[in-house]
């Protein structure tokens, strides 16, 4: 890269690195380490295990935040002193030295995003066919493929609570629960992700070789800890049974295990398919049901229930966020961020992150805007 273009580099590691310090001043992070650093030093501190292993570990958190940010800024003052007065001289090493700064920072930059209590909870996505038969649902499981493939190449663990399949391809709906380890932030990642997804391509199931615009959506919320408790009264539930449906053979249930529960105030409908017992197809339903509750709660409470699940998008042209097209030429575009690849099998073949990374930044400036 040239000067100019360095100068640029370093100006929007500088913007992170400015959020990153605010961060840190905001959330007090020196006075909390000095609070915590007492605390680890108490003589009865492992009289109660689990409450100084958790001492400890948020220390040690606190201490690798502020410590990662003071190595950053110092390298950050360096390079900039040797961009204004010797780029001539060392820009292969101020290039090598700013590229591995703006990894630092960005993956930092990226952490301090995660600032929602939701954000480190495992979550729920549910997949839904749009209007449009076979093709849309040939989309859905295309949407499916693309996802679980992303949570393979991320280490996140994923079943499958429901699925229902289409009748001659893909699937009508379904609904996996995804799980991540320690600071890996399966909500905080995905959230981002909710919403109408549009493919423009050739149908394979057109003898004429048309192109065709499908729908499909994506919908997703937090899995609810216990410690958080939502109010529901039973009153307010229909709960009703029925025969799970598969591919056949010797797995076809031949009992009423599936379960279907109706919110009746909200109208929110769950369903469970994947066990062959009624009660734990009971308990995941229930589950998933005090998950959605529980973000239509947030969405209220943030006044931004227009982007949530209390009203939810119409699954058909006009509403998407994001626009697969594979015919008359190969581009993905985000409709929120701007952000587009033009490498679309790679993007379906599960490498997203550079979308979640745009809209993570982009619902960070949004919520600045507000403020």
């Amino acid at each position: 890269m040239n000067k100019q273009d360095a100068l640029e580099k370093l100006s929007s590691i500088k913007d992170q690195l400015s959020f990153w310090g605010q961060k840190i001043q905001n959330e007090n992070v020196m006075s909390r380490i000095d609070e915590l650093k007492k605390k680890s030093e108490s003589e009865n501190l492992w009289d109660n295990p689990d409450n100084a292993k958790n001492i400890m570990q948020n220390l040690s958190k606190l201490e690798e935040m502020y410590n990662s940010y003071t190595v950053c800024f110092k390298e950050f003052t360096d390079i900039e002193g040797m961009i204004e007065n010797e780029y001539d001289v060392l820009q292969d090493m101020i290039n090598e030295e700013l590229l591995i700064l703006e990894k630092k920072t960005e993956a930092w930059y990226i952490d301090t995003l995660f600032s929602a209590e939701s954000d480190s909870f495992d979550c729920y996505m549910e997949f839904h066919a749009g209007a449009g038969g076979t093709e849309s649902q040939d989309w859905a499981s295309m949407l499916f493929r693309m996802y679980t493939m992303y949570l393979n190449k991320n280490n996140y663990k994923f079943s499958i609570i429901d699925q229902l399949f289409g009748d001659e391809a893909g699937i009508k709906s379904a609904v996996i629960k995804i799980s991540g380890s320690s600071g890996s932030f399966p909500y905080g990642w995905l959230k981002g992700e909710s919403g109408v997804h549009r493919l423009v391509r050739i149908s394979p199931f057109d003898s004429n070789s048309r192109r065709h615009t499908s729908f499909a959506s994506v919908y997703v919320t937090p899995v609810v800890s216990n410690e958080i408790k939502i109010d529901i009264d039973p009153k307010d539930l229909r709960i009703d049974t029925y025969r799970s449906s598969g591919a056949g053979g010797q797995h076809v249930n031949t009992t009423d295990s599936a379960v279907r529960i109706t919110h009746i105030p909200t109208n929110i409908t769950v369903q469970c398919q994947n066990d062959r017992s009624q009660h734990k197809n009971k308990d995941q339903a229930m589950s998933m049901l005090v998950s959605k509750l529980y973000a239509l709660e947030q969405e209220q409470q943030r006044q931004r229930a227009q982007e949530g699940l209390a009203q939810k998008q119409e699954n058909a042209w006009g509403s998407q966020i994001r626009s697969y097209v594979l015919e008359p030429y190969q581009m993905i575009k985000d409709n929120r961020t701007g952000y587009s690849e033009t490498q679309v099998l790679k993007v379906l073949d599960g490498d997203i992150r550079h979308f979640l990374v745009a809209y993570l930044k982009f619902s960070n400036m949004q919520n600045k805007s507000k403020l």
